[in-house]
């Protein structure tokens, strides 16, 4: 009991009241709008979870990746009834395990006076490296959806490959992942106004990635200004 007494003391220690008012204001806009469109209990609770992992994140915070692996189940549920291939691979067999890859790699790495982990910075070969590869893989993995008869197979391939290189980024504590997920936000808010639109997405899921959009935004400014001088 003590331990997890600590555990949620660590996790708890270190927000700012703007962090504090973000998170409380992202899950009521998301469980009130989505009790109002009447979505699924699986498309709320994934909305709820996502939103969650997405800011304990950019907060730097362990428990990101124990709410991220609930986050990619239910998520790869509501992605399997909209017939996104990309997306439901890409959950059930890269996230879940990197999720505690990533718990590994972040518990080597936290500074104890914040309680945050620490953060790094790309090189500029490194970054136009990561970014050829993100395009070339982009374009190849959306050819074979195009086969699979997917929906929107392009679009869904561009969310899926930048998703992996911006999780492996994130594992490693990159900045530079907040760019990709940037993209990866736009890109899948058009993929579920489609999906919602044709009658197979709910307003949960749409809501979940706008929200995603909005704090990749503000993290990507959270982290350049946190790594400003330290350049991997």
């Amino acid at each position: 009991m003590s331990k997890l007494k600590e555990i949620v003391k660590r996790e708890l220690s270190g927000w700012k009241k703007w962090e504090v008012i973000w998170l409380l204001l992202a899950t009521a806009v998301i469980l009130g709008l989505s009790i109002y469109w009447k979505d699924s209990m699986t498309g709320i609770w994934a909305a709820l979870t996502g939103i969650w992992c997405v800011i304990l994140t950019g907060k730097g915070k362990l428990s990101s990746f124990w709410v991220g692996t609930v986050n990619t189940i239910l998520y790869a549920v509501v992605a399997w009834q909209a017939r996104y291939w990309g997306e439901v691979m890409l959950n059930l067999i890269y996230y879940v395990p990197m999720n505690f890859v990533g718990l590994y790699m972040w518990s080597k790495n936290m500074n104890k006076q914040t309680e945050e982990v620490v953060k790094e910075r790309m090189s500029f070969k490194g970054s136009v490296l990561a970014y050829t590869c993100v395009i070339a893989g982009t374009l190849g993995y959306g050819v074979i959806l195009n086969l699979m008869n997917g929906t929107l197979p392009f679009i869904d391939s561009m969310s899926t490959v930048f998703s992996i290189f911006a999780q492996f980024l994130c594992v490693k504590r990159y900045m530079e992942q907040w760019v990709l997920w940037i993209v990866v936000d736009i890109v899948t808010v058009i993929m579920w106004v489609y999906a919602f639109i044709n009658g197979t997405g709910d307003m949960a899921t749409v809501l979940m990635w706008s929200i995603y959009l909005i704090n990749a935004i503000i993290m990507f400014i959270k982290w350049k200004k946190d790594t400003k001088s330290a350049v991997a």
